[in-house]
């Protein structure tokens, strides 16, 4: 089963429908369409969809999805396919081969095109630049291809007029050394004659609107297509996704990363120009002596072929034929001079499209490659053909084609069943035979000897005296009267669909397809005097004169005569079914959903007639006969093992097989598959399908287990992560901080001694990680210990130490930073400063106090909670209550030593406590200071401790006291 797809997408193996029928198939192929799947898997067969449309499925994250997965692993795919082939070729050491078929338009270039990009992106992992050049010309070498073999057609804008099949040589490590291409029976008719809606190859139209007016006129064409006759019914066809200007560049940048020179690619455009002014020549009658009408245009033609003008004019109006030891030139009629002028345009245009493959050939052929040194030369093969085709008129290119498919199927259904076959017989399984039909019939109509058609054609070829094709419509009835599937009007004188000494008809697997004989001879002869063959030998272009070496020959020389078209077809078709048979092959079956080019049409009486001539259904037959899925042990495990508590995780039986057995019994399934050597074979797709639902239920709980784990194992991790950060960090600044105190000891360990008292003596800097929190407090001890000698800031230094000792921690903003001034009363009062001073003056007389230790205006909270502006007045000897409002009257008196604590608050509300021995608290907030934002709690606080302690040190030893006071300080900090 295809992973990551419901069953909203319809069945991705047409293998595991409930019904093997037409109906069945055509649904779910439209289902899928429909939806956006243009790919289905009848077992390892990609059935393909033409969308009409650009898809964003074939890009880098795409490859990489299904670079190295299964086949069954994702859904289908070419890519898969590919995939396939590769691994197959790497990892078995086989050759393998992906053969690509379809009618015309259904999409099969573009899938040989992915093929290849899907094979160039996932080799050469190491870069290296001999493959990387080898992968880019193997790639342009399509572009160029294309160019020279496609054209537009009435059913295709991109059509292939040409069958190719592409080696491509890997070496052991699996990258693309070189490759080979062989193309077949180039549609040459199309270069002299096009059906109304069609184009000529794609060549002529770039070189006229793509190329530079320099080159034009070096050719002496002109940009309009219409001007010339072989093309200008082509020429009148705007084709929107073609863009026949930016092709010719890109051709003309890929012939030359390929490798072809300036005088190649100049010879190039030189044949397609002769090829035009051909088709523009005109002959008539003076007298009993033809003649070219236009004269000047043959002077153009031996400038471009590089030969004299007389030569041109003479290979165009007289055969040279030898009788005997005399030779004589006889002159042509009107109708032989237009047909050896046809058929030289026909041979040149052929003989150029050869020369370019075997140009190809050339630059990409593996060299210097010795499998004793280098290891085994493996081989991918990529077949892009012509499909089956009916046209209205079906001639002898139509006969060679549909024959060349009714090889590919023949082939395609006896590797299928041979494959099912063997595999059962290695797995022990008894095969089932199966019904089809086998089309080795009409293969032997067309090629057995003597008795086919291209036996009879070769003969009437041959006879002497003026042969016609009704000559051999009349050998074809006299020897096919009795064969089934051949008729003609003759043997058959009620069917009026066919015409009296004209048509046959053969009925094909893909359908009856009935043939025109006019032209027959002809094209099967494929003459061409050889007057032109001397010509274009003897032209002064080297690449010109090496694309004709038979033109060497003289007329005396009796030479062997030709083998006819018919016969180098069959003889090539032959070839190839033995190449392909010889490799493990892998098929891309193409189909067209509608005639209009639509992305959203899908015609179900033109499919169903593909799906019918391709054989898919009895590919799915023969797929389904018996089982319709199988895999191996290991792999079967691997994705339902969770199942069953007996192979979940991990089973303890002796083998994978009795793994599966036990899976299988315990779902209930044991009576609907068979146990293979080393796979397991399930008959019907519910079955499998049971499995599928019961593997997603079991998934979705595995999956939160694991996200479970898994999220537990990242916590631990990042909670392990950051305490070693911690720790890490907490040890370095105990290291920092120690540092530093070991240096101020240092620095300040005699002070006690010196004059100054380590006035003179410079604080070391503090560290970076201290900096922020200690660096104000480090600077005030600095200052203090500086100008000690002061008495005034002796005072200040007891009361900030004493503050620092109780309020460490507590409180963020200490005022250390300012000078503490003890009476603020008359600061942030002025205009009520002389009635303070007088009410202050009144007290010390009365009370006999030495000194204001803290005075400020304070906002008082009673016990009924209500709030009162009063000022607060703190000496030596007593704490006094004042109404700033009465000019500062007394209006409580509290001894000092009748306060037992105070309390203060940790936030910014300066909110202050008296405790006293009567429990009658006086709670008070500071305010009213100037600045408003200056905290005063911690002067409070140190000048009252200073004062109860009684502390009076020299100036040394309190320099040693601020040291002690800051080390315990730092510590705290660090840790």
């Amino acid at each position: 089963m295809a992973e990551h797809e419901s069953l909203e997408f319809g069945k991705a193996d047409f293998v595991l429908l409930d019904n093997v029928s037409l109906e069945e198939f055509m649904a779910n192929l439209k289902h899928r369409f429909e939806k956006g799947r243009i790919y289905t898997y009848i077992g390892e067969v990609v059935v393909s969809v033409n969308p009409y449309r650009a898809m964003n499925i074939y890009g880098r994250d795409t490859i990489e999805q299904y670079k190295g997965r299964e086949l069954y692993e994702r859904p289908p795919h070419l890519f898969a396919i590919a995939d396939a082939a590769y691994k197959a070729m790497k990892r078995r050491n086989k050759d393998t081969c992906i053969v690509i078929s379809g009618e015309s338009g259904a999409g099969k270039t573009e899938a040989s095109k992915y093929i290849m990009q899907y094979i160039a992106a996932i080799t050469n992992p190491n870069q290296r630049a001999e493959v990387e050049r080898v992968k880019n010309m193997l790639l342009k070498s399509n572009c160029v291809l294309e160019a020279f073999g496609n054209a537009k057609t009435n059913r295709n804008d991109n059509s292939s007029r040409f069958g190719k099949y592409m080696d491509i040589n890997f070496d052991f490590k699996g990258d693309p050394i070189g490759g080979h291409i062989n193309n077949y029976l180039l549609e040459k008719s199309r270069v002299i004659f096009q059906q109304e809606g069609e184009r000529s190859f794609h060549s002529f139209y770039q070189l006229l609107r793509g190329g530079p007016e320099s080159l034009l006129r070096s050719l002496h064409i002109q940009k309009d297509p219409t001007v010339y006759n072989y093309i200008k019914v082509g020429g009148h066809i705007k084709v929107s996704c073609i863009n026949d200007g930016a092709d010719f560049k890109a051709v003309a940048d890929a012939m030359k990363v390929i490798g072809f020179t300036g005088d190649e690619i100049q010879t190039v455009y030189k044949i397609l120009a002769t090829i035009l002014h051909l088709g523009n020549l005109t002959f008539g009658v003076d007298g009993d002596i033809t003649l070219i009408e236009n004269s000047k245009v043959v002077s153009v033609i031996g400038d471009l072929l590089s030969t004299k003008e007389d030569n041109v004019e003479k290979a165009l109006l007289y055969r040279t034929v030898a009788t005997g030891r005399d030779v004589i030139d006889k002159q042509h009629t009107v109708q032989e001079a237009s047909y050896g002028r046809d058929a030289l345009a026909k041979a040149m245009y052929e003989r150029l499209f050869c020369w370019i493959v075997g140009r190809i050939n050339d630059i990409i052929e593996v060299k210097n490659y010795d499998a004793r040194v280098h290891g085994k030369n493996t081989v991918i093969g990529v077949l892009d053909i012509y499909g089956f085709e009916i046209f209205q008129n079906n001639s002898f290119e139509q006969f060679c084609i549909n024959y060349c498919n009714e090889k590919l199927q023949q082939l395609f259904i006896q590797l299928v069943l041979k494959q099912e076959q063997e595999e059962y017989q290695r797995e022990g399984i008894p095969w089932k035979h199966i019904d089809y039909f086998n089309n080795q019939i009409i293969v032997d109509l067309v090629e057995q000897q003597h008795k086919g058609i291209f036996s009879v054609l070769d003969e009437a070829c041959m006879n002497v005296g003026k042969v016609t094709d009704e000559v051999f419509l009349q050998g074809l009835n006299g020897k096919l009267a009795k064969h089934a599937h051949y008729t003609s009007r003759k043997l058959s004188p009620t069917d009026k669909s066919l015409e009296f000494d004209r048509d046959f008809r053969i009925k094909h697997y893909a359908g009856d397809v009935v043939y025109s004989v006019v032209g027959f001879i002809d094209k099967n002869k494929d003459t061409l005097f050889q007057d032109f063959k001397r010509l274009l030998y003897n032209s002064s272009n080297p690449v010109l004169k090496g694309m004709w070496p038979e033109g060497k020959l003289s007329i005396t020389e009796v030479t062997k005569r030709p083998l006819t078209a018919a016969t180098l077809f069959k003889n090539s078709m032959i070839s190839l079914v033995e190449n392909l048979a010889c490799k493990e092959p892998y098929y891309v079956r193409c189909i067209k959903p509608n005639d209009v080019k639509s992305p959203l049409l899908f015609e179900q009486e033109r499919c169903r007639h593909q799906v019918e001539y391709l054989g898919l259904l009895e590919n799915v037959r023969v797929r389904r006969a018996g089982f319709a899925y199988r895999q191996t042990y290991p792999r079967f495990l691997q994705r339902y093992k969770m199942i069953s508590e007996f192979t979940w995780p991990n089973h303890d039986l002796p083998s994978d097989k009795d793994a599966v057995r036990r899976l299988l019994q315990g779902c209930g399934f044991d009576h609907d598959v068979a146990y293979g050597k080393t796979k397991v074979f399930i008959r019907t797709p519910r079955t499998l399908f049971s499995l599928e639902e019961q593997r997603a239920e079991m998934v979705q709980r595995i999956v939160l287990f694991l996200q479970k784990v898994w999220r537990g194992t990242i916590a631990r991790m990042r909670y392990r992560r950051m305490r070693a950060a911690l720790v890490i960090l907490r040890a370095y600044r105990r290291y920092k901080v120690k540092s530093y105190i070991r240096e101020v000891n240092r620095r300040f360990k005699n002070v006690g001694s010196m004059k100054d008292y380590g006035r003179h003596v410079k604080w070391p800097t503090p560290p970076k990680v201290l900096l922020k929190q200690t660096g104000q407090h480090l600077t005030v001890c600095a200052c203090l210990v500086a100008s000690f000698w002061n008495t005034h800031i002796a005072l200040q230094v007891r009361a900030k130490v004493a503050s620092l000792e109780a309020l460490k921690g507590q409180r963020a903003d200490l005022g250390l930073q300012r000078a503490w001034e003890g009476n603020y009363l008359k600061r942030d009062s002025p205009e009520t400063a002389s009635s303070f001073t007088l009410v202050s003056s009144e007290l010390q007389r009365k009370d006999k106090f030495m000194r204001v230790l803290f005075s400020c205006n304070v906002r008082k909270i009673n016990r009924f909670h209500k709030a009162e502006d009063r000022a607060v007045l703190i000496t030596d000897r007593h704490l006094y209550k004042m109404d700033p409002l009465k000019q500062y009257k007394p209006m409580k008196s509290i001894p000092l030593y009748n306060v037992t604590g105070v309390s203060v608050s940790p936030g910014k509300d300066q909110l202050v406590v008296f405790h006293t021995k009567d429990s009658r608290d006086l709670v008070v907030c500071l305010q009213g200071m100037v600045p408003s934002t200056e905290s005063r709690i911690g002067e409070l606080v140190g000048t009252l401790l200073s004062h109860f302690k009684r502390l009076f040190l020299p100036p040394a030893r309190l320099s040693v006291a601020c040291l002690f006071i800051l080390n315990s300080f730092f510590m705290h900090q660090s840790s």
